[in-house]
């Protein structure tokens, strides 16, 4: 049995997202993270591990339109001129560039662009510049307006973009459900130990199976 099994489970009751209350929210699937073709690729890091994921979100993502679910996707967009400087002092201190880790999904090049995941007409777009969605962005405001109280949150990678994202929702009084097969990080010990933590203090974990047989239910 894999980590990501061995996890609490809990048991999915439809009422806790249902239409009218809920959003499928979708992180960071961009072709710098998720493509051999991408930075992240040219780095060299496999991203066969992620394809499973990504063929769940888009199960959850036909399943949520099937009952008029809000689908959020959610971007990172950087630029130079806004890069964190504290960021790249970390990075700097570790030995590490600084300069070309930053240089990733720059706005305007392809490598910001979706990845297999992908978004249609009416579904909406959050562009972020740090791991949070929340982070100086209008994400709450698009929850609030639409009078969502409920998340269910996929994604890459878990322990990074999703995590930070995930408990920022908690903070922000957001009920946040994690379908553990429909997120993934490139270290599947980091996805495991990252799902274990937010279970622990601030989401429930369930599976693509799941929410999709709960969204099914009249």
């Amino acid at each position: 049995m894999s980590d990501s099994e061995q996890l609490p489970m809990v048991d999915l009751k439809p009422a806790w997202i249902s239409p009218g209350r809920t959003a499928l929210c979708v992180i960071d699937v961009q072709v710098d993270f998720a493509s051999s073709e991408g930075l992240l690729g040219q780095y060299g890091i496999d991203m066969r591990g992620l394809e499973p994921c990504f063929d769940n979100i888009n199960r959850l993502i036909a399943s949520a339109r099937s009952v008029d679910i809000p689908i959020i996707f959610i971007a990172l967009k950087t630029q130079a001129a806004t890069d964190s400087q504290a960021w790249k002092l970390w990075m700097q201190r570790q030995g590490r560039d600084a300069d070309a880790n930053s240089a990733i999904c720059r706005q305007g090049e392809a490598g910001a662009e979706f990845y297999y995941c992908l978004p249609q007409d009416g579904d909406l777009i959050v562009e972020k510049a740090r791991y949070s969605a929340f982070w100086q962005t209008d994400f709450d405001t698009i929850l609030q307006q639409r009078a969502i109280d409920t998340l269910v949150v996929t994604g890459i990678t878990t322990e990074c973009c999703v995590e930070s994202t995930v408990r920022d929702a908690f903070h922000h009084d957001y009920h946040v459900f994690l379908p553990a097969d429909a997120c993934a990080a490139y270290d599947d010990k980091m996805h495991a130990a990252s799902l274990k933590a937010m279970a622990m203090n601030c989401a429930l974990i369930s599976s693509t199976q799941a929410v999709e047989h709960a969204w099914s239910q009249p």
